[in-house]
């Protein structure tokens, strides 16, 4: 855990990564689920920044 928030902190690749697939993931899992229209409602911002993040966070080094 603690290589996870060094990663961060440094803008290694790997640990960026993981934080947008996360949301990507997140993302789906909200834009999927019949039981509150909020999270339905937040669903495709939140698939948007983590597919941006993923993007931009690509290009940093390992």
């Amino acid at each position: 855990m603690t290589n996870f928030f060094n990663g961060l902190l440094r803008f290694r690749r790997g640990s960026w990564e993981m934080l947008a697939s996360i949301l990507i993931a997140l993302g789906v899992v909200m834009l999927m689920q019949p039981f509150a229209l909020w999270l339905f409602t937040y669903s495709f911002i939140i698939t948007l920044v983590g597919t941006v993040m993923f993007i931009i966070v690509s290009h940093f080094p390992e």
